[in-house]
C-alpha cells in the first residue's frame, strides 16, 4: 500500500516528524518499506507560461522559449522538451535552483543565453514520466513557487501489509492506527447523502447468495466526462502509485484509496437493461477492461445486464460499456463480495487489480452507500450531472455480523505481563473505532465492520500490545517447574529412523507437501484428493496423497544432473478426503520412503561396479524394520506405478503397511528418468511400534541343523512357504533360512528349486536324530500338503 503523507495528515492530524511517523507504522505492524521525499529543495521553482516557442537556428531539437515567470520581465530559455508549445504552464527552475546533483546557472546553448531551466517531472523528482515538461493546469498561479502551489514537500510511503490487516488498504484505515498510536483523533468523515435530483434507476437482482451480499448503484445523467481532473486529486494519486486516466475513473481510484471501497463506473447508454450479480457459466467470455477476453468457467462472480456478461465482479469491468471522454450518462457501482468468492479468480486469468487484491482480503460490507454518495459528490463538483436515488439490493442475513466481545483486565495482565490502565485501554480501542462499554471486571468492546481480524478477546489484547508498544511489555523468564516426559519404548522414534535410514548411506530430502494434479495423474494416484482452496500455483495446487511422486520427482533431477548414484529417504506426512456426511477433515498419515538408483556401491577398487536391484532396497528397509524388531511380510503387487514382476505389498503381523519396488519403466519414461528406480513407502507408525524387550533364558542345549531342497510351483511366494515351516515345526524351529534358488536343467517347466536350512533346538534337552527326523518329516508333509511341494531328488 502506498500514500501520500500529507493525504494521510488530512485525516489524522499529528505533529510528529517523518522520520517518527515511519518509526511508528512500522512499530504498530504497518513495516514501511520505502519513503520517497518529494519537493525537497525546490524553493526555487515556480510556475511559469511559455509566451512563445521558436526554432534554435543551430539545433532542429531545440526551442528557445520566452518565458514568463511572474517577474515582469520575460526570460529566455532554451528547451529541448518535446512539449514545450506557446500557452503551457510547467514548472521553471530559476537561476541558483539545485534539482538533484544540478545546480543551475546561466548559460548558452548553442550560442544562445538560457536563464534557467524548464522540467519535467522525473527532474523534479515527482514523477517517473520524462518524456516532456511537466504540464501544470492553464490557470495555475505564474509566479507561485511549485512547491507551495502543489502542497510540498510530502512523502509517498510505501507499507507492507499482512493479510489480516484488509482495512489498511485505504488512507482511513491507516488513520485509525495513527491515531492510536499518536494520542490523536481521525478528522470525521462527511459522507451526508446527496439529493437526488433525476428519477432514473436500474434495478438490482443478487442470485449470487452469501458471495455478494451487498449491490448498491446510482445513475448520473448529464456528466462532461471530458473534464479535467484537478491537480491536487491527480497529485494525491500519483504519490499513491496511481496514474491520472480520466475523471470518471479517477474518481473511483480516489475513492478506493481514500475509503477502501473498490468502485466501478459503467456508460450508462452501453446498458441495456437490469443489473444482476450471479456466478459465471461455463465457457462463456467477457472482454475486459484491458482488451483480452477472459474466458470463465463456473467458478467467477459476473456482474450482468439483462444475463448479459459486464464485469467480472471484484476484479475488472467489461470493455464494452466501460466510460469513454463521448460518456454522458454513468452508472456507479459499489459491492461487497465476500472473499472466498473472489480468491484465486484473478490468479486464474493472470489478472491482478487493486480491487482483486482488497476484495480477497476482505472490505468493509457497510462501506458501499458512503462511497457511492461521496464519489457522487465528487463527480458533481468537477463534472457536473444530475444524480438519481441510490439503489440498494442487500441480503442481510449473508451480510458478516460483527460480535460484541468480553474484555477482562485480569485477561489482559495474564496474556501481557503488565498492567495497562484501564483510561489507556478505553483510549486506544476508541482510537481504533471501537465501541467500548465498562462491566465489573472489564470491558463489552464492539470493533468495527471494516476490522475482520477481530474475532476473540485475544485479538483485542494483541490490538493494545501493539499499539501500548511491545517496547513496554518487561521481558521475563517463564517460571514453574517444567515435566520432563519420558520418550516411550514402545515405539521407534523419527530422530532413529533417521539416523537408521542414514546409516544405510541414504540422504534425507524434504519436498512440498503441494504437489502437481497432472504428476499424480502420471501416477494413478487420482481418489480421494485434498484440493486446496488457494493454492500457490497450479503445479501445487492437491495436497500429496504419497511421498513418492515428489519424492522420485527429486530424484530424477538429481540424475538428470550426472549423479552416477542417489539414495534418497523422506519422512513426512500424506492426505487423504475421507468419506462421510458434510466434509470431514482431511486423514493425515505418518510415513516413510526411499528412493534409490544408480551404482550399488561408490567407485572402489575392491569392488566389481554393478547397478542396485530390489534387493539393495530390501535389506534397507530390513535394516530399519530391524531396528523396531518389526518381522516383514513380502507379498507380490500389481500397484499401477510398480514393475509387474519387481514389486512387493509390505506387512507386518497381517496389518499392511506399504509398498516396495522397482518404478514402472513406462513411469519412469513420462518423469523423464531414464535409470531403473527402486523405491519403498510405508505407514511410519505401525512399521515403527516395538515390544517392550524381554530377557529370556538362552537354551544351554545344541541346535541341530538340516538342509532340505524342494521343488515348488513358481508363483509360490517365499513368504507362504516359510509360515507353513514355522507351522509345522512350531516352537523347535529356531530359524529358517532360504540359501539356494534354482530353475533350468533338471528342473521342470513351471517349478522352481529352493534349498533351504532348518534350525532346531529345545531349551530343555538335547534333539536326537529321531527328534529331528519327526519334525523334518512333519515339514514335508505340510508343504506337499499346501504348496504341491516334493523333496527334490
Amino acid at each position: 500500500m502506498k500514500f501520500s503523507e500529507n493525504w494521510l495528515r488530512s485525516h489524522v492530524p499529528t505533529t510528529v516528524s517523518r522520520e517518527e511517523l515511519s518509526a511508528v507504522l512500522t512499530a504498530i505492524g504497518l513495516e514501511v518499506e520505502a519513503v520517497d521525499a518529494l519537493g525537497d529543495g525546490l524553493q526555487h521553482v515556480v510556475v511559469a507560461k511559455i509566451i512563445s516557442a521558436e526554432r534554435h537556428p543551430e539545433a532542429d531539437r531545440l526551442q528557445i522559449c520566452q518565458v514568463d515567470a511572474g517577474q515582469g520581465e520575460h526570460l529566455q530559455i532554451v528547451c529541448g522538451a518535446p512539449n514545450a508549445r506557446p500557452g503551457l504552464v510547467a514548472p521553471l527552475a530559476m537561476v541558483g535552483a539545485q534539482i538533484g546533483d544540478l545546480k543551475i546557472k546561466p548559460a548558452k546553448l548553442r550560442g544562445v543565453d538560457s536563464n534557467g531551466m524548464l522540467c519535467s517531472a522525473k527532474e523534479l523528482g515527482l514523477d517517473t514520466d520524462a518524456s516532456g515538461l511537466f504540464e501544470l493546469p492553464d490557470d495555475a498561479p505564474v509566479g507561485q513557487t511549485l512547491v507551495e502551489y502543489l502542497g510540498l514537500p510530502d512523502a509517498s510511503i510505501e507499507i507492507k501489509l499482512t493479510p489480516n490487516r484488509a482495512d489498511c488498504f485505504s488512507i482511513r484505515g491507516i488513520a485509525f492506527d495513527v491515531a492510536a498510536a499518536c494520542a490523536s483523533e481521525v478528522v470525521p468523515f462527511d459522507a451526508a447523502p446527496v439529493a437526488a435530483v433525476g428519477t432514473r434507476e436500474l434495478t438490482i437482482q443478487l442470485d449470487a447468495g452469501a458471495e455478494a451480499p451487498r449491490y448498491v448503484g446510482r445513475v448520473i445523467e448529464g456528466v462532461n466526462a471530458r473534464a479535467a481532473t484537478p491537480l491536487w486529486m491527480a497529485e494525491r494519486l500519483r504519490r499513491s502509485g496511481v496514474r491520472p486516466v480520466s475523471l470518471l475513473v479517477d474518481v473511483t481510484q480516489y475513492v478506493m484509496l481514500e475509503l477502501g471501497q473498490p468502485m466501478h463506473a459503467f456508460d450508462l447508454g452501453a446498458l441495456q437493461g437490469s443489473i444482476g450479480v450471479r456466478r459465471s457459466r461455463a465457457d462463456e467470455t467477457l472482454k475486459l477492461l484491458d482488451g483480452r477476453d477472459a474466458a470463465l468457467d463456473d467458478s467467477f462472480l459476473l456482474v450482468t445486464d439483462a444475463d448479459r456478461p459486464i464485469a467480472l465482479a471484484g476484479l475488472m469491468g467489461g470493455f464494452d460499456t466501460r466510460v469513454t471522454d463521448d460518456t454522458t450518462n454513468v452508472f456507479l457501482e459499489a459491492a461487497h463480495f465476500a472473499p472466498a468468492a473472489i480468491m484465486g479468480r484473478g490468479r486464474k486469468l493472470g489478472l491482478h487489480t487493486d480491487a482483486g487484491h482488497r476484495f480477497e482480503r476482505g472490505v468493509d460490507p457497510v462501506l458501499p452507500r458512503a462511497a457511492i454518495e461521496y464519489a457522487t459528490r465528487l463527480i458533481l463538483d468537477l463534472a457536473g450531472g444530475t444524480p438519481a436515488p441510490v439503489t440498494e439490493a442487500v441480503r442481510e442475513a449473508d451480510l458478516p455480523a460483527t460480535a460484541t466481545i468480553g474484555l477482562r483486565r485480569a485477561r489482559i495482565a495474564r496474556v501481557l505481563g503488565i498492567q495497562i490502565a484501564d483510561a489507556d485501554v478505553e483510549r486506544i480501542l476508541r482510537a481504533l473505532g471501537m465501541a467500548v462499554a465498562a462491566t465489573a471486571d472489564g470491558w463489552q468492546v464492539t470493533a468495527p465492520s471494516r476490522r475482520f481480524d477481530i474475532a476473540i478477546e485475544e485479538d483485542l489484547i494483541e490490538e493494545l500490545a501493539r499499539i501500548h508498544g511491545y517496547e513496554q511489555i518487561p521481558t521475563t523468564l517463564p517460571g514453574g517447574a517444567s515435566r520432563v516426559a519420558m520418550p516411550t519404548e514402545t515405539r521407534l522414534d523419527d530422530l532413529s529412523v533417521r539416523r537408521q535410514l542414514v546409516a544405510r548411506d541414504l540422504q534425507e530430502t524434504i519436498n512440498y507437501a503441494f504437489v502437481d494434479a497432472a504428476l499424480l495423474a502420471q501416477w494413478q494416484l487420482g481418489e480421494g484428493l485434498v484440493a486446496l482452496a488457494n493454492p500457490l500455483s497450479a503445479e501445487l495446487a492437491v495436497m500429496r496423497p504419497s511421498l513418492l511422486p515428489g519424492l522420485v520427482a527429486t530424484l530424477g533431477r538429481n540424475a538428470a544432473r550426472q549423479l552416477g548414484r542417489v539414495r534418497l529417504f523422506e519422512l513426512g506426512r500424506v492426505f487423504h478426503q475421507q468419506a462421510g456426511e458434510g466434509q470431514p477433515a482431511p486423514l493425515e498419515t505418518q510415513r516413510v520412503a526411499a528412493a534409490i538408483c544408480g551404482d550399488a556401491d561408490t567407485q572402489q577398487w575392491g569392488l566389481p561396479t554393478r547397478k542396485v536391484d530390489f534387493h539393495d532396497l530390501k535389506g534397507d528397509l530390513e535394516s530399519l524394520a530391524a531396528a523396531s524388531g518389526a518381522a516383514l511380510v513380502f507379498t507380490p503387487s500389481q500397484r499401477p506405478y510398480g514393475h509387474p514382476a519387481r514389486s512387493a505389498e509390505v506387512s507386518r503381523d497381517g496389518v499392511s503397511l506399504g509398498w516396495i519396488g522397482q518404478i514402472h519403466p513406462r513411469l519412469a519414461k513420462a518423469m523423464e528418468i531414464d535409470v531403473d528406480v527402486f523405491a519403498f513407502e510405508l505407514d511410519l507408525a505401525p512399521l515403527a511400534a516395538r515390544a517392550l524387550p524381554r530377557a529370556t533364558e538362552l537354551s544351554r542345549f545344541p541346535s541341530m541343523r538340516r538342509d532340505l531342497a524342494f521343488l515348488v510351483p513358481e508363483a509360490a511366494a517365499w513368504a507362504d512357504l516359510e509360515a507353513t515351516l514355522r507351522r509345522a515345526v512350531g516352537p523347535l524351529l529356531r530359524e529358517v533360512t532360504l540359501f539356494d534358488r534354482y530353475v533350468g536343467q533338471g528342473v521342470e517347466p513351471g517349478f522352481k528349486s529352493l534349498a533351504m536350512g532348518l534350525i532346531l533346538q529345545d531349551k530343555s534337552r538335547t534333539l536326537t536324530d529321531r527328534d529331528v527326523d519327526a519334525v523334518v518329516a512333519e515339514a514335508v508333509s505340510a508343504m506337499e500338503r499346501e504348496h504341491h511341494a516334493r523333496i527334490r531328488g
